[in-house]
């Protein structure tokens, strides 16, 4: 073959391999927009109706099906039990891998496997991750006014306090158990079956004496209780490390009370399951092209200025979300130290906290 000719050939294998890779990805997007118009996605929320993990969920939804193409609807369905694990076992095992389905988890989703925690009947490594709204919140603990516990000598003192908390294994138990034990508390009660709009009535009426809770939470949706200083503050469990909120800057961090660098370890190992805060995802097996349109569209929402509105509106507090791709990596690379773990494991279990 001449020279010309066979430019002219190689030329032309090009033009018509990029004109069928067009054709192929017009066709991809076209179906992927077939697929989901007119369609109605599932979003099951690992928890009760209120409080932080519906809010969160809300201001995604407001946003999300303008960034996926046919723009489906969404509705909202609710399953408690097991700090989410019970939701993450139905997306496991018992939801069609159609993509019409994403899970809404809290940070209870990964305790429970690396935990060995009962109602945990899911592979981590198996289900497919889509993004995470939030990358931490710290924690903070305080009691009610009225008790009069305003220095760290007399709520040491107290005997018995009282700590509300959804079920054993939440991360409001953990953090309670962890405030307690590093504080050195006398024979404290965990409470659970409570939501965090119930937490708030019972410390109101005195059924509870303690609680610990998001800091953004507290900062937004309780500021009564600080301007009037209904409640007293007392310590604080930054997550991600370091990062303190702004309205509880003066409190000491819970670090500064560890003995060892065991105990320090143990904080790091539960900053580290805080990290994925409000993890989504999709059950095993979820076509790759669905799971692509998802991924992007939950990009294009935590970039989209009306979702950051709706976030700090609801949660009192700027996003800072996370990838799908990075909430899979901080998956595979959380920390399994067999030692740090029996320890975090009992205080995530619902047996007496160990001693010092």
């Amino acid at each position: 073959m001449k020279p010309l000719n066979r430019l002219i050939s190689c030329t032309a294998a090009r033009v018509t391999l990029v004109a069928l890779f067009s054709i192929a990805a017009a066709d991809s997007a076209f179906s992927q927009a077939d697929f989901y118009s007119g369609k109605t996605i599932t979003i099951i929320r690992g928890g009760g109706p209120g409080g932080s993990g519906e809010f969160q969920t809300r201001a995604l939804m407001r946003v999300l099906g303008k960034h996926i193409p046919g723009r489906p609807s969404f509705t909202l369905q609710y399953i408690e039990g097991a700090a989410g694990r019970k939701a993450t076992n139905v997306i496991y095992s018992s939801t069609r891998a159609d993509g019409l389905t994403i899970g809404s988890i809290g940070a209870g989703l990964v305790v429970g496997p690396i935990l060995g925690l009962p109602g945990s009947a899911y592979d981590l490594d198996k289900l497919i991750y889509l993004g995470s709204t939030d990358s931490g919140d710290s924690y903070i603990l305080y009691t009610k006014g009225e008790m009069g516990l305003d220095t760290l000598q007399k709520l040491r003192l107290a005997s018995g306090l009282r700590f509300g908390a959804q079920s054993v294994g939440h991360p409001v138990y953990i953090t309670a158990r962890l405030f307690a034990y590093f504080l050195d508390l006398k024979d404290p009660k965990f409470v659970t079956g409570y939501t965090n709009p119930e937490i708030d009535l019972a410390i109101k009426r005195g059924e509870l004496d303690a609680h610990s809770r998001t800091a953004a939470r507290v900062a937004s949706g309780n500021r009564e209780w600080i301007e009037k200083n209904l409640v007293h503050f007392h310590a604080a469990l930054a997550v991600p490390k370091d990062a303190h909120h702004p309205s509880f800057a003066n409190l000491p961090e819970l670090t500064s009370f560890a003995k060892s660098e065991k105990e320090r370890k143990l904080l790091d190992v539960f900053r580290s399951f805080q990290y994925p805060r409000w993890p989504y995802l999709f059950p095993p097996g979820t076509p790759k092209e669905r799971v692509g349109v998802i991924r992007e569209a939950m990009r294009k929402s935590f970039a989209d200025p009306e979702f950051s509105a709706e976030f700090k509106k609801l949660m009192g507090d700027d996003a800072s979300p996370v990838s799908g791709e990075d909430l899979e990596r901080a998956i595979r690379e959380l920390p399994r130290d067999p030692d740090v773990i029996q320890l975090y494991n009992k205080m995530a279990g619902p047996d007496h906290l160990p001693s010092r």
